[in-house]
């Protein structure tokens, strides 16, 4: 089946030439393999790796242009011929993250990264945009690719693990697809693998407003074996080699959990239509990780992995903002905001009168909002402290989870007094910043872990999500 795109050509007034412009077939997906480098004083650099078939297009065919404005990349497909734009997404990437360690500064990476589009009919030039000093995307790297060359790869890859089905509610085109992959999960364990992903998701169609959209997605799962159970934790001297590469202590933090291995989790996943992906990690330790439009991962036997689930899905699908700020990150923090962040659910309150959520807030609410801020911060130093001392001593998992839990009672009961704890507002202390950013609820599942649930601003940016691959 094939979309043909219109581009309009005015030559003079009232006269309208139609060029129709290449059409892209569903039946195959583009994938776009590159790699992403930088480090000091070289810039940042792109270079193709491959370009291949990633199976039937599974997204949208009506929706296939962004509006949304999230992502500090977005990837542009145009016609290479009459420049008609085809195709665009916003995404993060972990190299975007890496840019923000003090690593960056004296070191050089490279990171592998993919961008995927309906399989044009024609030459398209693909350019990846970043955001500018300005906060627009600006153009940093462009190539193009002839569908028809033979350096283009055709050819699907082969399935690296049985496909099934948790629920289907209709075709991938209209509907958001949902793929959960195993890591750390050996053939014998992959019972359990299927209960974690009934488990986890059950957590997160249990949360608004996923729970009153579950009837806009698809979940599907792929089992990959490992040799042996449990993945990479090097901090923990604990070291494994399992198929998709999940590892934890990315960018050395202690629950940063990712895989560097773009290449093999896009061949994996291939096998399955799907928008977004999230990689269970077969593991008793806390952690996880989310980026938007890229992926998300979470341990499966943590006290705390519904939580983790939901909260970094709510990074990947979203591109919700992490609202906490006292907890250790591997970024560089304390520069003041010098312009509004891109994410839905944090804000620098440049200008009240101009607040992006300012239809939510009800009248007399002020900005900023009063919260027991300092009594919150006194708290979490000493909270932060113990954790610090937990894993130092590499201790049972038993005593995090005992943490978190007089963590989550002390914070739960705090948020909730005052006159505005269950008001939106603009509440100072957000996205790792103690001063000039703020959230709009007091408590939400993208600020602590209390059972509260994502806050009205960040359902509704989810909302908007899954309208976008749904319609």
């Amino acid at each position: 089946m094939r979309l043909v795109l219109i581009a309009f050509l005015c030559v003079a007034p009232g006269l309208l030439f139609v060029q129709p412009a290449p059409p892209l077939s569903f039946e195959r997906t583009m994938r776009v393999d590159y790699f992403h480098t930088g480090g000091p004083r070289s810039g940042e650099t792109f270079s193709v790796d491959r370009v291949v078939n990633d199976g039937a297009w599974p997204g949208s065919r009506t929706q296939l242009i962004d509006g949304t404005n999230l992502g500090p990349y977005q990837v542009e497909v145009r016609d290479a011929a009459g420049g008609a734009l085809l195709y665009s997404r916003g995404f993060a990437s972990i190299f975007g993250e890496w840019e923000t360690t003090a690593e960056a500064k004296k070191a050089h990476r490279t990171f592998h990264e993919s961008v995927r589009f309906p399989w044009p009919a024609a030459p398209v030039r693909v350019a990846i945009q970043k955001r500018d000093a300005a906060n627009a995307f600006a153009e940093v790297w462009t190539t193009d690719i002839d569908p028809n060359s033979r350096f283009v790869n055709r050819s699907p890859a082969a399935a690296a693990g049985r496909v099934w089905t948790l629920f289907e509610n209709g075709p991938a085109e209209r509907k958001v697809d949902l793929l959960v992959l195993s890591d750390g999960y050996t053939q014998a364990e992959m019972p359990k693998f299927h209960a974690d992903v009934k488990r986890l998701t059950g957590a997160l169609f249990a949360q608004e407003p996923f729970r009153s959209r579950r009837a806009d997605f698809n979940v599907r799962a792929i089992d990959v074996a490992s040799a042996e159970s449990g993945v990479n934790r090097p901090n923990a001297g604990v070291f494994r080699r399992t198929p998709l590469s999940t590892e934890y202590n990315v960018f050395d933090s202690e629950r940063y959990v990712l895989t560097l291995d773009n290449r093999t989790l896009r061949d994996v996943a291939s096998a399955a239509p799907y928008e977004f992906v999230e990689i269970l990690v077969n593991e008793r330790t806390y952690g996880g990780g989310g980026i938007y439009n890229d992926l998300a991962t979470a341990s499966v036997d943590s006290a705390y992995s519904e939580y983790v689930f939901v909260h970094e899905f709510g990074h990947h699908f979203a591109a919700l903002a992490d609202e906490y700020y006292t907890s250790d990150v591997a970024y560089e923090t304390g520069t003041a905001p010098k312009q509004e962040p891109w994410e839905p659910n944090v804000t620098a309150l440049l200008d009240p009168r101009t607040l992006k959520w300012r239809d939510l807030v009800d009248p007399g609410t002020p900005l900023p909002t009063a919260w027991p801020k300092e009594a919150f911060e006194k708290q979490a130093i000493g909270i932060q402290q113990r954790r610090r001392e937990i894993r130092k001593r590499n201790a049972p998992e038993s005593d995090m989870d005992a943490l978190f839990r007089e963590q989550q009672a002390l914070e739960e009961k705090l948020l909730a007094s005052g006159p505005f704890g269950a008001a939106v507002g603009a509440f100072e202390g957000a996205n790792y910043e103690g001063r000039g950013l703020y959230r709009p609820q007091a408590d939400c599942i993208m600020f602590t872990r209390d059972p509260v649930g994502f806050c009205a601003v960040c359902r509704r940016s989810i909302g908007r999500i899954v309208d976008l691959y749904s319609r």
